[in-house]
């Protein structure tokens, strides 16, 4: 069997688990799957896959340019620290149980799989801190080679901020694009991140510890951040390390 993957990761909607635990229903048989997963399973978290499924179905039918963004399902802890360690999330069915790795921001790449969506498919946490929740998020695409055109980066976020207002975000609402972050593991030293101004003249971009989207407060991460204004369009960005995440600035 063929499974197609797709990511999904639109800064959008907060669900809490919680909210779904006590109002989706699930079978007999999807919750002895889930129980499966880890020996205290009635106390972990989890969402419905048909919740999930709908939100990379928005993403990848929305019709306007989206070639520079990118759509992920994301983990994120609402205290200010960082995620658990050792955490994983499942699908799990009556006829399945998948392990969907989690990466440094708590973001996942789910199957697209039309059985787990008929069955009712749980995506279930191994942990249940009360504190572990779901949403959805935009970020922007990563070059592999390292290079990015001022020009690019600009309309990444504007076309990730078109997204956003497309579907309602009232945080993006009245916003404009100002710049972007480069996020990287706290442990970095350096990054070797620099741009390129129109004088030909490179320019390092210095390292702070932040969150990696602006509006969490976890500053669990090192950063980079350009802002538009500083610089032209004709500037380039020099990665030589590749970030764990390049997200969008609006204010």
């Amino acid at each position: 069997m063929i499974i197609k993957y797709a990511s999904i990761f639109v800064l959008m909607q907060f669900v809490s688990m919680q909210a779904f635990a006590q109002t989706n229903s699930a079978t007999p048989g999807t919750k002895q799957a889930a129980a499966q997963v880890s020996e205290s399973q009635a106390d972990a978290e989890w969402i419905s896959y048909r919740n999930a499924y709908r939100l990379m179905i928005q993403f990848e039918k929305y019709g306007k340019s989206k070639h520079l963004i990118q759509s992920h399902f994301q983990v994120f802890n609402k205290a200010t620290i960082p995620l658990p360690d050792n955490l994983q999330l499942n699908l799990v069915s009556k006829s399945m149980r998948l392990n969907l790795p989690l990466d440094a921001l708590g973001r996942a790449s789910f199957p697209l799989l039309k059985s787990a969506y008929d069955e009712n498919a749980e995506l279930v946490l191994n942990q249940a801190s009360g504190q572990l929740n779901f949403q959805s998020r935009i970020s922007i695409v990563a070059r592999a080679d390292g290079v990015y055109e001022v020009s690019d980066l600009r309309l990444a976020c504007e076309q990730a901020l078109t997204y956003l207002k497309s579907v309602g975000d009232i945080k993006a609402d009245a916003k404009s694009c100002v710049g972007v972050r480069f996020s990287y593991a706290k442990n970095l030293l350096q990054s070797g991140i620099k741009f390129r101004g129109a004088d030909m003249q490179m320019h390092a971009l210095a390292l702070q510890e932040n969150s990696a989207f602006p509006d969490e407060s976890n500053k669990a991460y090192k950063t980079a951040s350009l802002r538009f204004a500083d610089v032209t369009e004709k500037s380039q960005v020099l990665v030589q390390l590749p970030p764990i995440a390049i997200a969008p600035l609006f204010e």
